[in-house]
């Protein structure tokens, strides 16, 4: 098995559909967002992140096209998430699971916050600032080395008692 959003999927049918709605609706929608991030975000997002931060050569066209293709994205995700908690209504989903990387990328890996204006993108900041609050995600960000709040990054990473 391959593809971040199929690992996704297939663990959480495994663990009885955690995190999958079971309202057809939302289901629905949840693996829209699913796909929506398979699409857009390595291509869209990557290619932004490639130009505006490692590629060797600024070339100002590609900066420019993928900006605004990056910034359009935003625009999608902020418009859906203005009557929304989550990605799929009040539920936090595999979909947030997914897409909530991608705008990480944009503002730590990046370091764009400030060229793609993504504190303009209010419902999306406030989307990031929920999923962010999350002590499991808290902890996901430890051990990647993005977030304190539990302690210093890990050193090791391959037990719970890593987190000792």
């Amino acid at each position: 098995m391959f593809e971040s959003c199929n690992i996704l999927k297939h663990v959480a049918e495994k663990q009885n559909n955690a995190f999958i709605p079971s309202d057809p609706r939302a289901r629905v929608e949840c693996f829209n967002w699913l796909f929506w991030q398979a699409a857009s975000a390595p291509y869209i997002g990557g290619g932004f992140g490639h130009f505006y931060k490692y590629a060797p050569v600024q070339i100002e066209y590609a900066i420019d096209r993928f900006s605004m293709e990056t910034k359009r994205q935003f625009d999608v995700l902020n418009l859906h998430l203005s009557d929304k908690q989550f990605l799929c209504g009040d539920e936090y989903t595999i979909a947030d699971m997914a897409v909530m990387p991608w705008v990480l990328c944009c503002e730590e890996f990046y370091e764009a916050s400030e060229f793609l204006d993504l504190p303009s993108y209010a419902h999306v900041t406030a989307w990031m600032a929920r999923i962010k609050a999350r002590p499991a995600v808290m902890k996901g960000l430890r051990v990647n080395g993005l977030s304190e709040a539990f302690g210093p990054p890990l050193k090791e990473r391959h037990s719970r008692s890593d987190f000792d």
